[in-house]
C-alpha cells in the first residue's frame, strides 16, 4: 500500500491578520481538498493547523508523506519537539515554546501515524505546493467573507 500524499500551507493578511490554511490529500487517484480560516492569527499557526486538520481527516493508522513549505513546521516536529518535550515546553532558554497548544495537537496526531517530513520550497512552481496555497488562500477568503456578512 502506498503512502497517503499531504501537500499543506499557511496564509495570513497581516502577521498577526487574517489567516487561511489549506491541505491536499492523495491516495492514487484520489483526493480530497480540506480549508479553513481564523480571523486573529499568524502564518505559523495556519501552517501548523493544515497539518494537523490533514492529519485530523486520516480515518486510521497509515504511512504518510506530508509535504510542508515551512521549515518552522519541519523542523519543529522532526526535530525541535523533542528537546521542548524533554523541557516542560520551554525553549533551550527557557522560555515557553510558541504556539505549545499546536505542537502539542500536532504531536499527538503524527504519534498515530509513520510519517515521512519534507520541506519543499513555497512558490516555486511545485504544483501540489501551489494547490495547498490556493487553498490556504481560500480559507483567507472564507473568513473576509464571513466577516462582511456580520
Amino acid at each position: 500500500m502506498s503512502a497517503v500524499e499531504i501537500y499543506t500551507d499557511g496564509a495570513c493578511k497581516g502577521n498577526p491578520g487574517v489567516g487561511g490554511w489549506g491541505a491536499l490529500l492523495r491516495m492514487g487517484t484520489i483526493e480530497k481538498e480540506l480549508f479553513g480560516g481564523e480571523a486573529n492569527t499568524t502564518n505559523n499557526r495556519m501552517e501548523m493547523t493544515a497539518v494537523i486538520e490533514a492529519l485530523r481527516a486520516l480515518t486510521r493508522s497509515c504511512d504518510a508523506i506530508v509535504y510542508t513549505d515551512s521549515s518552522y513546521v519541519q523542523k519543529g516536529i522532526s526535530e525541535w519537539i523533542h528537546g521542548w518535550k524533554r523541557n516542560g515546553w520551554k525553549t533551550a532558554d527557557k522560555k515557553p515554546v510558541k504556539n505549545a497548544d499546536l505542537w502539542i495537537k500536532l504531536d499527538e496526531l503524527a504519534r498515530q501515524h509513520r510519517i515521512d517530513w519534507r520541506w519543499v520550497r513555497g512558490h516555486a512552481g511545485h504544483p501540489e505546493n501551489e494547490r495547498a496555497d490556493a487553498l490556504a488562500n481560500r480559507g483567507v477568503e472564507s473568513v473576509l467573507a464571513n466577516a462582511g456578512k456580520s
